[in-house]
């Protein structure tokens, strides 16, 4: 059984007990990670292709250790003008082995992020509440239509605020 699954951005195809290096993910070393964004799993003659994803699956994987990749060198010339750049980098890579595949009854761990959006959504309503000096006269005529104030349009900034206070 295999799986295309996309880790850190980059498609990898994987079979159980496979060790792939990935860019360096935010996991700490011996832990196991989960990946829900499973591309294709193939099993045998038997191929499952997701739109994009598939609903369900899942790859599980454990960390074995973080580092860093070889040196790249960057050189960059343009002949006859005397213009030569020399850089380089080594790129930050984690080992991973994965543990195995799950074509169906995996649980996604996606509303734990959206709870913590939510929370700052109502500070910000309550910001905007307070100063409205920092608003654009755009978003202050919005505030005035939606209460229903009268002759916005040849209102200027402080008399919107002197209104909508």
């Amino acid at each position: 059984m295999y799986a295309i699954v996309e880790i850190a951005g980059h498609q990898f195809k994987v079979e159980k007990d496979q060790k792939v290096f990935v860019n360096r993910l935010a996991t700490e070393e011996g832990k196991k990670v989960d990946f829900d964004n499973v591309l294709l799993i193939g099993d045998g003659d038997n191929v499952t292709v997701g739109a994009p994803a598939i609903d369900g699956a899942q790859v599980s994987a454990k960390v074995l250790k973080h580092f860093k990749g070889d040196k790249v060198i960057v050189f960059k010339k343009k002949r006859r003008k005397g213009y030569r750049v020399k850089n380089g980098h080594r790129q930050a890579l984690s080992e991973i082995v994965i543990e195995g595949i799950k074509a169906s009854g995996a649980k996604k761990a996606a509303p734990k992020k959206e709870a913590k959006k939510a929370e700052p959504k109502k500070s910000e309503a309550v910001e905007a509440t307070q100063d409205l000096s920092k608003m654009t006269v755009a978003e202050l005529k919005e505030m005035a239509k939606a209460k229903g104030i009268t002759g916005i349009s040849s209102m200027k900034k402080a008399d919107l605020i002197a209104a909508l206070s």
